[in-house]
């Protein structure tokens, strides 16, 4: 979640969450934790996608808080519905939806959703189509949907800035390389949630879009449903742009790591990715990202594991550069064929 969100009145909005693993039951978990004031919602539900923003009405359940099919989130807070009994598909799509009765005021929100969402004026929650909606493009107060199947390993957390994110990995298609991790996940007959923390033009160390990873490490990591694992990316690309310095960016990675292994979860360490080319990269921001990169490949960082994001993208004839086909061609972030690199690039024996 991040702040900045737009305000609602008297609208219905359906969003849809792709799912990694399926169960046979879930919960919505709700943030008005950047709103403005507090968030009321009646008539949610929720349902299997069948296309857009139409949904199977035979599979729509309905969702309560305390017993109650209304609820009012003070700003400031998040919390987390009843347990839904749905058959919660894998690899799906399972539409939210949700009347806003009253005024919110800005609300919390994810920006970069890359799933198209969809609004419409009044109630018309129990609606298969919603005719004549207007879209959006983020995630608003929607912080998770949690599945519960007793088959379950535990759910690994991708957590970084926008390469985790997805950019440029296109709307509605799910090719985020978590997404594409969670594909290699389950036909490997591993039964582990991927959950997607990144957030577009996050940073390591300082405030921006989201809180820093130092303060936002708690709440979207260590505090997520059966979190066994973490993967530590890219926000630190970020940093290094704005002209941080090696030193800061690998004590602070080395605190992440050190909360990670002090919750009892195995810590995977990213390299970070090649820049060059890019409007940010300078040549004191590569010589950091070569020392960040040495770090993290060193006993020195005390990482679980190494995902090796930067061998597995750059081109090794220049490797300060992406290689041409995984260049989405901004220089900073892959396209679709280099997501599906870096998702072939971890190692499943990680997940036992």
């Amino acid at each position: 979640m991040q702040d900045g969100g737009r305000t609602f009145r008297k609208q219905t909005l359906r969003q849809i969450v792709h799912t990694s693993i399926g169960g046979e039951s879930a919960r919505l978990r709700l943030s008005n934790e950047f709103g403005t004031a507090p968030l009321t919602l009646e008539d949610v539900s929720v349902a299997r996608r069948v296309k857009g923003g139409t949904i199977d009405p035979d599979t729509d359940q309905p969702v309560t808080f305390g017993g109650a099919t209304s609820v009012t989130i003070p700003a400031g807070e998040t919390l987390a519905s009843d347990a839904i009994t749905v058959a919660v598909p894998a690899d799906g799509d399972i539409a939210v939806t949700a009347y806003l009765p009253e005024r919110t005021g800005a609300t919390s929100r994810h920006a970069l959703a890359l799933q198209t969402a969809y609004l419409v004026s009044g109630d018309r929650s129990t609606a298969a189509t919603l005719s004549g909606a207007s879209t959006l493009t983020s995630y608003f107060f929607l912080a998770g949907l949690d599945v519960v199947n007793p088959d379950a390993q535990g759910a690994v957390v991708a957590f970084g800035a926008s390469i985790t994110d997805g950019l440029d990995s296109g709307t509605g298609r799910n090719r985020r390389w978590p997404n594409l991790l969670a594909d290699r996940l389950r036909t490997s007959d591993r039964t582990i949630a991927s959950l997607d923390a990144g957030i577009s033009g996050n940073r390591l160390t300082t405030d921006g879009d989201g809180e820093s990873a130092a303060k936002r490490f708690q709440r979207d990591v260590l505090d997520q449903p059966g979190v066994r694992w973490v993967i530590i990316s890219d926000d630190a690309i970020n940093d290094l742009g704005n002209g941080a310095s090696a030193g800061e960016l690998t004590a602070a990675l080395g605190e992440l790591i050190q909360r990670g292994h002090d919750a009892g979860i195995t810590v995977i360490c990213s390299t970070l990715t090649p820049f060059r080319g890019s409007g940010y990269w300078t040549s004191d921001g590569e010589q950091g990202r070569a020392a960040v990169n040495a770090y993290l490949r060193s006993a020195a960082s005390g990482c679980d594991a190494v995902l090796d994001q930067d061998t597995a993208t750059h081109d090794p004839s220049a490797p300060t550069r992406y290689l041409g086909r995984y260049d989405s061609g901004d220089h900073l972030h892959p396209n679709a064929e280099g997501m599906q690199a870096i998702a072939d690039a971890v190692d499943l024996s990680w997940f036992s």
